[in-house]
């Protein structure tokens, strides 16, 4: 979700921008996993300490510190302010205590306005490397979502000059979001933003629209069982993680999804070996390449670009047959329509790559 164009038809919606506040984070150690070479369960929580409010910054100070190799288990909170969720019909109860937690307490932000909890520190992470995250559970952590939109936000400000916002039960143990009556929309939660510290020469970004360091990629294949894979550009990384999603259609083209309070379990890999221009992701059924751009063209052109640079580094096809392989065996999908910055993924499938000797690939 794009909270920066939100908030300007959603005023009390807004979160600010942002600003870390971080030092510590509580880590628990897996039993067995502090014998030496083993990899070790983290568990890192959202509190006034350890989050970074609207912004992604090689000069944020990590909150949580791992191996390559080491597993987070992880919570992230809802887009939206205490008062806004009760406003929309939200019980006072049901607002977590760590939303109200850092709403009162967190006072440097900017200039976004996602709560994201980390920087996370990967040992050994160094620019030009990869960092691979294994997305390994992603699980509800609140009954309800929300959907919003305002007068200037969304892909269709013109037709919708008014802000509106309502809350949407979610059904946990049938996996469906209760729009309205009669319509039950399938859920496949997933976290919006997850992304690592831009260039140090980029200084603290926006966290709404996404670029090389991932970030606000707002796809809705990064789920549970794929793989993340993201150009690294400072050491350590410093990836954080958050606006989560229950479900969202390609484009999210009001502005917003099933907008929600997530928890997961992300592991993280340093890859020395691979080294790429723009962010990646793998499914259990497809290979992804993405890319994005404020003209909607370019982001196309970026990710159908990387496509033909895997087909040809990683399936040893010539450039002229991975582009012909990418017009009849590729997915060209809009990610989402409305994070300042657009975004497209290409999807080509797993199964079509038969392993067998293929003639004229050169």
């Amino acid at each position: 979700m794009n909270y920066q164009y939100l908030r300007h038809g959603l005023t009390t919606l807004t979160l600010g921008a942002a600003s870390l506040l971080a030092t510590s984070a509580r880590a628990q150690t897996s039993a067995g996993a502090a014998k030496a070479g083993k990899p070790t369960t983290h568990q890192l929580t959202p509190t006034p300490s350890t989050v970074a409010w609207g912004f992604y910054d090689a000069a944020a100070k990590p909150v949580l510190r791992i191996k390559s190799g080491d597993k987070v288990e992880v919570q992230t909170l809802i887009t939206s302010s205490p008062a806004r969720l009760e406003g929309a019909g939200v019980a006072p109860a049901q607002v977590e205590q760590s939303l109200r937690d850092i709403y009162q307490e967190v006072s440097n932000k900017g200039p976004g306005g996602h709560i994201l909890t980390g920087p996370i520190y990967v040992e050994g992470a160094e620019p030009g490397d990869v960092l691979e995250v294994r997305i390994r559970k992603v699980e509800l952590a609140i009954p309800y979502a929300y959907n919003a939109f305002g007068p200037t936000s969304g892909f269709l400000p013109e037709d919708f000059g008014y802000a509106k916002m309502r809350i949407i039960p979610l059904d946990k143990k049938r996996m469906v979001a209760n729009f309205a009556p009669g319509i039950e929309v399938p859920l496949r939660p997933f976290f919006g933003s997850m992304g690592v510290a831009p260039p140090p020469a980029a200084g603290r970004i926006n966290s709404a629209p996404p670029g090389i360091h991932a970030g606000n990629l707002d796809n809705k294949e990064l789920v549970a069982g794929t793989t993340l894979f993201i150009p690294v550009h400072v050491p350590g990384a410093l990836f954080e993680v958050g606006d989560g999603h229950a479900g969202q259609g390609n484009g999210e083209v009001d502005i917003t999804a099933l907008e929600t309070s997530l928890t997961g379990t992300l592991e993280f890999i340093v890859r020395k070996d691979l080294h790429l221009t723009w962010p990646r992701a793998e499914t259990p059924t497809d290979f992804i390449t993405m890319g994005t751009d404020v003209d909607l063209t370019k982001a196309t052109k970026v990710a159908l670009r990387e496509m033909i640079d895997f087909l040809m580094k990683e399936k040893g096809l010539s450039h002229d047959n991975a582009y012909m392989l990418a017009s009849v065996a590729a997915n060209m999908e809009i990610t989402q329509l409305v994070d300042g910055t657009m975004g497209v993924h290409s999807m080509i499938p797993k199964k079509i790559f038969t392993g067998k000797p293929t003639a004229g690939t050169k």
